[in-house]
């Protein structure tokens, strides 16, 4: 299976979400560098190193450690309207950024936004629901029971499901590890899926939540 060599665009991309610059910048270092033969962006030092069959070759340095080395185009190099949007959205792109910017240990409860995912969170719990069987599109009589979580910096829903109903109670201080943001009515839930997990903490909620 041949390997599909990749773009300009992938490779601007991904050493702009490696080393925290915009691609828009880089972009205009590289036609800067073949202007004047070197240029910087941010921690990065970009050499044009000559032209072969109208491409020109550039070297990336950072602290003069060679970081990459590609072809550009000269047509692309003149172009005015190069579009910047669409670059970073690729799954190694997307990595990159997640490995550069790590999720906290722990989220705050204010910070929680619809579709995260893998989020860990350490609250009190505040109000806890009687369980009741529901029907579900899987199987019948499923046990759920919602149980209001909450920091200092606000509260949200955690939704129990089974044997999870009864793993909490009204002031208990839980961990919940590997959940994910999800709506339901308009109103964000907290929700354990197949990996996610709540823990009893011996000590009491911390007076500010890292």
């Amino acid at each position: 299976m041949r390997i599909k060599k990749p773009t300009l665009e992938d490779q601007l991309a991904f050493l702009s979400a490696k080393h925290s610059v915009y691609p828009a910048e880089l972009f205009q270092a590289l036609i800067q560098a073949k202007e004047q033969g070197k240029s910087v962006c941010e921690d990065l030092t970009v050499e044009y190193r000559g032209n072969v069959n109208d491409q020109a070759i550039f070297l990336i340095k950072k602290d003069d450690k060679v970081v990459a080395q590609f072809r550009v185009p000269e047509e692309t190099l003149l172009k005015k309207d190069v579009s910047f949007d669409n670059w970073m959205d690729t799954t190694r792109v997307r990595k990159e950024i997640a490995k550069q910017n790590p999720s906290p240990a722990h989220i705050k409860i204010e910070d929680l936004r619809v579709g995260m995912k893998k989020v860990n969170v350490i609250a009190e719990v505040l109000e806890t629901s009687e369980p009741s069987k529901v029907h579900t599109q899987f199987r019948d009589n499923a046990l759920v029971s919602n149980a209001w979580i909450g920091d200092k910096t606000g509260k949200i829903m955690l939704c129990l499901w089974d044997q999870q109903v009864n793993a909490v109670s009204v002031g208990d201080c839980i961990e919940v590890k590997n959940a994910h943001v999800a709506t339901f009515k308009g109103e964000k839930q907290l929700r354990l899926g197949k990996n996610g997990t709540t823990r009893i903490l011996e000590k009491s909620l911390p007076s500010e939540t890292a």
